[in-house]
């Protein structure tokens, strides 16, 4: 697995995830591959920082870590999260992450508007 990733630019993703449209993100050091349906978005991200997301809400997003570390709040409780393993925001439930390593996690979001693609 770990020479795919070195193909796939240290990513687990393959070309047809890093085909789709990227995100528009203003964090340096996070790119996300966005899948996008009628009324909910997927995307496939790859977390380069050790940055924190400040706390914010938004539409409900579920998620799973397919690589690395992070310590992830929601709704003020902290738990740390590594490969495997998921989460549940509930729609408004104010959330923030720190990212203990390059982090990847596919997040789908309840809403079909939550990121726009670059342009």
């Amino acid at each position: 697995m770990h020479e795919l990733m070195k193909q796939w630019g240290g990513t687990p993703y393959p070309d047809m995830i890093r085909n789709l449209p990227e995100i528009e993100i203003p964090i340096e050091g996070i790119r996300g591959w966005l899948l996008q349906s009628g009324a909910h978005q997927a995307v496939f991200f790859d977390i380069h920082t050790e940055e924190e997301l400040p706390p914010h809400s938004h539409c409900a997003q579920w998620g799973i870590v397919l690589e690395g570390e992070m310590d992830l709040t929601i709704g003020g409780k902290t738990d740390r999260r590594r490969k495997g393993d998921w989460y549940f925001i509930p729609a408004g439930v104010e959330h923030s992450a720190k990212f203990l390593s390059r982090v990847q996690v596919i997040d789908v979001f309840d809403a079909a508007e939550r990121y726009r693609t670059k342009t």
